[in-house]
């Protein structure tokens, strides 16, 4: 962008260098004060305007066309480069209608105004401004402006074209893997655990002792088909409606028909939020509930949704038996988590509170996520 602001400083000073120079050596005797201070202010201000083009296309092309009358009618014979200028940059920035209303007015205006303001007869003020102004020009910069818009505009079409079909083409393998871990992993875990429940329920029933690396297999095989389950949920999330803020009642009510007695508040005006905001305020408060019920040894949770000008906040706490003195090692679902919100631009702080339980607070930007 700085870039970009330096070439059209460069064009604009140029440009105005351009029409002082041809004014200085003009065939033409230069106008008589205060006349002549009028046109070198107009010459340098319509070149000097083009700095402008690309933010304000259509007011550059009203000034450059007004200094160029200006210019004219005080008797300056140069030719208005810095309104051609301005006619490529509006029918470049989309504004061809604006340009070609400028170009018929310029093409009245400018041998009306010489007729008035200079001496002589209306043949010289026509032939003058059609030496000026040559429609020929006024064509070549509005299709020149036209070419590279429409260029542009078939790039940008292509650029996107190439990330929907990336994008495609990631669901097509994400879903593929989904499958080949559902075909592979699901069956050999299903059999591992079932083998492992008979196996106890065998061994409870003879009044034998069960082995503790029998119960370790068993509990291990419960956790990697729950780890499993929820990995292809996540891989095949494009597949079914996303969740979002709207979900996460479900959430709280199944947290409670678990055994926790669970509640949930929501502040604030909820007006839109960015889809990967919701999303992703879904998942911190499922994975919070998950860790609370599988590690927290808690009996109480509350979550809090606080709907914040420029943020959401989201707070879920526990009165479990984490402490600062024994925190707990990060998961993956918290590293998760943490990735989730960074990649917003938001704020995340997970951990025990001094009296006891564990913490999440995530404070994620509603203003500037797409």
């Amino acid at each position: 962008m700085r870039g970009a602001r330096i070439v059209d400083w460069v064009v604009a000073v140029g440009v105005a260098a351009a029409l002082l120079t041809t004014g200085v050596s003009g065939q033409h005797p230069p106008p008589p004060p205060p006349l002549d201070a009028l046109g070198w202010a107009l010459l340098a201000a319509g070149g000097l305007a083009l700095a402008a083009r690309r933010r304000a296309p259509v007011a550059v092309l009203v000034v450059t066309g007004a200094c160029a009358l200006g210019y004219q009618a005080v008797g300056f014979d140069v030719p208005v480069v810095a309104y051609l200028f301005a006619v490529y940059a509006a029918v470049r920035a989309g504004r061809r209608g604006v340009a070609v209303v400028a170009s018929v007015v310029m093409l009245t205006a400018l041998p009306l105004s010489m007729l008035l303001l200079r001496d002589g007869s209306a043949g010289e003020a026509f032939a003058e401004s059609r030496d000026v102004l040559q429609l020929a020009w006024l064509i070549a910069a509005g299709a020149a402006g036209e070419a590279l818009r429409q260029a542009e505009r078939r790039a940008d079409e292509a650029e996107r074209t190439r990330e929907e079909a990336a994008r495609r083409r990631a669901d097509e393998e994400r879903l593929h893997i989904a499958r080949e871990l559902h075909d592979s992993l699901t069956h050999q875990i299903s059999v591992i655990t079932v083998q492992a429940e008979v196996a106890v329920h065998l061994a409870a029933k003879r009044g034998e002792r069960v082995p503790e690396a029998l119960l370790a297999i068993r509990d291990a095989g419960r956790e990697a088909a729950r780890e499993l389950r929820a990995t292809l949920e996540a891989l095949r999330d494009d597949e079914r409606p996303p969740h979002g803020l709207d979900q996460v009642p479900d959430l709280v009510r199944r947290a409670r028909a678990s055994g926790l007695d669970a509640t949930l508040t929501i502040d604030g005006r909820h007006g839109d939020v960015p889809a990967a905001v919701d999303r992703t305020a879904y998942r911190i408060v499922q994975e919070s509930l998950t860790n609370i019920a599988r590690h927290a040894d808690a009996g109480t949770a509350s979550v809090r949704i606080d709907h914040r000008p420029g943020s959401l906040v989201i707070r879920v706490d526990d009165d479990g038996a984490a402490t600062p003195a024994t925190a707990p090692v990060p998961g993956v679902g918290l590293l998760g988590m943490r990735e989730r919100v960074t990649a917003l631009g938001g704020s995340l702080r997970a951990a025990p509170r001094t009296g006891g339980g564990f913490t999440v607070h995530a404070e994620l930007p509603v203003g500037r996520t797409p």
